[in-house]
């Protein structure tokens, strides 16, 4: 089995005609019905899972983006990969959640 990593993926569409937000939403529906584990903040979207499997799911959000009439895309990738065991948002963030 792979271990997990984090890779978190930021898309900058370029557009002379379509709001950018709106093309940004189509990477984001491709990384929900991907099936892995993320987390959408205000600047990136944080995955969880196997490197190969994100990895595909992030050049599938940069496709969908260009499908939807962006001119072009910048990419940035932020990955946390740890030799031998698993990497997870939750060992992160879970001291700063709130416990309702």
């Amino acid at each position: 089995m792979s271990k997990s990593i984090n890779l978190g993926i930021q898309i900058v569409p370029k557009s002379k005609t379509l709001d950018s937000y709106a093309l940004v939403d189509k990477a984001i529906d491709v990384i929900q019905k991907s099936g892995v584990k993320y987390e959408v903040t205000p600047f990136e979207t944080v995955m969880e899972g196997p490197q190969d499997k994100l990895m595909a799911v992030a050049l599938q959000a940069q496709e969908a983006v260009l499908e939807a009439g962006a001119d072009e895309v910048l990419v940035y990738y932020r990955m946390q990969i740890r030799k031998g065991d698993d990497v997870t948002m939750e060992e992160k963030t879970s001291k700063f959640k709130i416990n309702p």
